[in-house]
Order: C-alpha cells, then sequence, then structure tokens
C-alpha cells in the first residue's frame, strides 16, 4: 500500500513540476491525481496504518492538490478570457479627448490614461496602443498631427518619405527628381 501511496504522491510531484512548462492543463492533471493520492491515503488511514507519517502526507497532499486545482481554474478562466487580461489594453482604441500629450482613450470597452508617442491626437481618431506603463498606455494614433510643425499651419514633409532627390533608384537623375 506505500508503494502505491509514494508512486501517486511522486506522480503528484512530476505533474506539478512539469505543469510549469505545460500550463494550466498540466495543473489540473497535477490536481486529479493528488485528489487520488488523498483518496488513497484515506483508505490506508481505514485500514489501520494510522501512523503520523500519513496524516502529513495527508496534509500536504489535499494542501498541494487544491493549490494546484486553484491554479488551473485561475489559468483556463484567464486564458478563455483572452490577453487582455493578462497584459492591460492592446489593440485599437479611439481618443475620448485630445491627447497632447496626454489624455483618454477607450480600448476594449475600457477607459485608459494615455500618452500619445507620435505628437498631438484630435479628440474622436483612432489610436493603437503600444505600450504601457501603470496605468498609462503609449498610443500611436493614425491621424495625429505629429507631421505637423507647431508653428504652422501646412504639414510638415513625412519624416518616412523619400524626397525625389533622395531616390536610391540610379535610374532616376537628378534632373528627372526634380520634374
Amino acid at each position: 500500500m506505500w508503494v502505491v501511496a509514494g508512486v501517486l504522491l511522486g506522480s503528484v510531484v512530476l505533474a506539478a513540476l512539469a505543469s510549469l512548462h505545460v500550463g494550466p492543463h498540466g495543473h489540473g492533471v497535477a490536481a486529479v491525481l493528488g485528489t487520488a493520492a488523498a483518496i488513497w491515503l484515506i483508505l490506508m488511514a481505514a485500514v489501520g496504518l494510522g501512523r503520523p507519517l500519513l496524516f502529513a502526507l495527508l496534509g500536504a497532499d489535499v494542501v498541494m492538490s487544491a493549490g494546484l486545482g486553484a491554479l488551473a481554474w485561475k489559468g483556463l478562466r484567464d486564458r478563455d478570457a483572452g490577453p487582455a487580461q493578462h497584459a492591460g489594453p492592446h489593440g485599437y482604441g479611439i481618443a475620448l479627448g485630445d491627447l497632447d500629450p496626454f489624455g483618454i482613450v477607450r480600448v476594449g470597452g475600457e477607459e485608459w490614461s494615455a500618452e500619445s508617442v507620435n505628437g498631438r491626437i484630435d479628440a474622436g481618431s483612432r489610436v493603437h496602443v503600444i505600450g504601457r506603463e501603470g496605468v498609462r498606455v503609449q498610443v500611436w494614433g493614425d491621424h495625429a498631427g505629429a507631421l505637423q510643425h507647431p508653428d504652422s499651419e501646412a504639414p510638415a514633409a513625412d519624416p518616412f518619405r523619400l524626397d525625389p532627390a533622395d531616390s536610391l533608384d540610379p535610374t532616376t537623375s537628378s534632373s528627372e527628381a526634380g520634374s
């Protein structure tokens, strides 16, 4: 009987270690094995093998199995909720007010304090969450005023577009680029 108890308890430990790599399903397997080990230890106590070691193993097994079961339940529940539960907001949202550079955005139905990383963003503009620091998200505005010089009404040159004179195409001469 002690050999079976040892094999069951050893399986619980190995499954718990494997679950660090496998994830919440591994925690669930370890919790089920722990429950089987607890039932076996209770049967051993009922037969009359009520040594102090048996009760110590039973107590440790019940605590470990309950903890693994809680980890499995939480992991599976959070996995179903999606990555937003783990990392905060991500994806796209809407600026609720002007961000210059700070303001409020709505992402995934939640309002967040935000910081624009590419200049002024007008209220109602679509934003993309690119990072998070505590309770504030960093956003990139799709129609941000970042490409405008603050002292001029005309938009500045797009820093990501080459001028024709700066073309890397060797077949384009500088005289063609100017026309």
